[in-house]
């Protein structure tokens, strides 16, 4: 499965790069309504950092998520990938593209849900409506950083 997230940003795509970059970006783009803690940190995105939360399935199963960065191309692209966690696979790649206003953040993940044919059923009902909020509210986060030129 596939979910893709594109905002345009009023700023240089290094700008862009800049935001997830800094040390606490991760808890920057955590929405408040996400029951998240960071267990590890990732030391930066280069390609082998990881970083370890904690997190509730469907909201209501605690799991552990382990991501690990397998490419780092700035300011362009990182992408990261679930080593364990509660999806069955996942990948999601940042890239960021020029555009003639600035930049083209875009998020692009592809996944396969838990429970085999049951979490593909059940995935447009819940998995994508909680994806569609939660990188709508990342997507925020990132524009009001990168374009407050103060």
């Amino acid at each position: 499965m596939q979910f893709v997230k594109e905002s345009v940003i009023r700023a240089a795509p290094e700008r862009v790069w800049a935001f997830h970059e800094l040390p606490d970006a991760l808890e920057r783009l955590t929405p408040p309504w996400e029951a998240v803690r960071v267990v590890e940190k990732a030391q930066g995105l280069q390609v082998g950092s990881r970083v370890i939360i904690e997190t509730r399935l469907f909201g209501v199963v605690p799991t552990r998520w382990t991501a690990e960065h397998t490419r780092y191309e700035p300011p362009h692209i990182f992408e990261d990938i679930q080593l364990s966690g509660p999806f069955k696979t996942w990948r999601h790649r940042h890239i960021i593209e020029v555009h003639p206003e600035g930049a083209t953040l875009r998020d692009e993940v592809e996944y396969e849900p838990p429970f085999a044919f049951i979490g593909k059923f059940v995935a447009p009902f819940v998995i994508v409506p909680r994806l569609e909020r939660m990188f709508q509210y990342r997507h925020g986060v990132t524009r009001r950083w990168c374009e407050n030129k103060s």
